[in-house]
């Protein structure tokens, strides 16, 4: 998955102290027993010996096969002996052993050459709280998306604005259930306060548990921060053009409310026009309508976004000013 380098490398960083505390920690329970329990020592060391000596005897001629099952007999009636010893001083029978926070990779990340289940699961929390510090990633999901305040009476084309969030939000589902990396691109349309970043989150809850990567963010910020990173003012960016171009799944939020200038709408024309190449899903929501949109952004942007954005539009009245 295309994980920011900054997740990566968080995520390294909580491997290494996982490491370090768990061999401090055993490093300290090591001392500690040692000196209250010099008999523990005196066992180890007779282990010691024996693992040595078993490991001579695979180099020499002839059948071995009865000292070793002796001495292997020996040194299971010592580990024997340590335990009881531990547990009856208060200690548990594994207290020498190194606790690593996933004894399957020992904290390292990797086990048989691929990526820890500890690993991947580290990488989605670490992308969770990244978008937790722009967004309500954690109060907007699909179980709290309710339709109540959609008015019921109907529309022109017979179906009033309750049935069509509901048809909007099942839909919504099932593209989050399916969703993969080459998933199609949305457009959520409709006024302030339906749902629209809403749902856009809901959506990306479902894809960072699945292990994709999510950059989320209003057109504003997006496209100042790529303003900025394109004439050298690299600080304190949140959002760099790599990341936005390469996500596995792209949010912009609020298009419209962007600064406009020849930059901003080439800038937004190329985020566009490169994820559709790329086939990489990008979802879009705005408070304009069709006439609005088509008005203030040019034919090379407007007809990208027709031929390959699947529209959703919402329609009622705030639900904020609602509740």
């Amino acid at each position: 998955m295309a994980y920011k380098n900054t997740v990566y490398q968080k995520a390294i960083n909580v491997l290494e102290r996982r490491r370090e505390r768990a061999t401090l920690e055993a490093n300290s329970r090591m001392i500690e027993i040692s000196q209250k329990l010099p008999e523990i020592d005196e066992i180890q060391k007779k282990l010691s010996a024996i693992g040595f000596s078993i490991s001579k005897l695979f180099f020499h001629k002839g059948n071995r096969e009865d000292e070793v099952n002796k001495l292997r007999k020996a040194s299971l009636a010592l580990q024997k002996e340590k335990k009881e010893i531990l547990v009856k001083n208060g200690y548990d029978e594994d207290a020498l052993i190194t606790k690593f926070f996933c004894p399957v990779c020992s904290d390292t990340g990797y086990y048989n050459d691929r990526m820890c289940n500890c690993h991947k699961e580290l990488l989605k929390e670490i992308e969770r709280d990244s978008l937790r510090k722009i967004a309500p990633l954690d109060e907007c999901t699909f179980d709290t998306f309710d339709t109540r305040y959609y008015p019921e009476t109907s529309l022109e084309n017979g179906i009033s604005p309750k049935e069509k969030a509901e048809k909007i939000l099942n839909s919504c589902r099932m593209y989050a259930q399916s969703f993969n990396s080459h998933s199609p691109n949305l457009m959520f349309m409709g006024k302030t306060g339906l749902g629209k970043t809403h749902l856009s989150l809901a959506i990306a809850n479902v894809a960072i548990n699945k292990g994709y990567s999510v950059v989320y963010g209003t057109s504003q910020n997006i496209l100042s921060d790529l303003q900025n990173e394109n004439f050298g003012r690299t600080d304190r960016l949140f959002y760099e053009e790599y990341d936005v171009l390469h996500a596995d799944l792209l949010i912009i939020d609020d298009l419209g409310t962007e600064y406009k200038n020849q930059y901003t709408v080439a800038c937004l024309y190329n985020i566009i026009n490169t994820r559709i190449l790329q086939k990489k899903p990008t979802i879009i929501s705005t408070n304009y309508d069709f006439d609005k949109f088509n008005e203030i952004y040019d034919m090379r942007i407007t007809s990208r976004i027709a031929g390959e954005y699947s529209t959703l539009i919402l329609e009622g009245n705030d639900i904020r000013y609602i509740k």
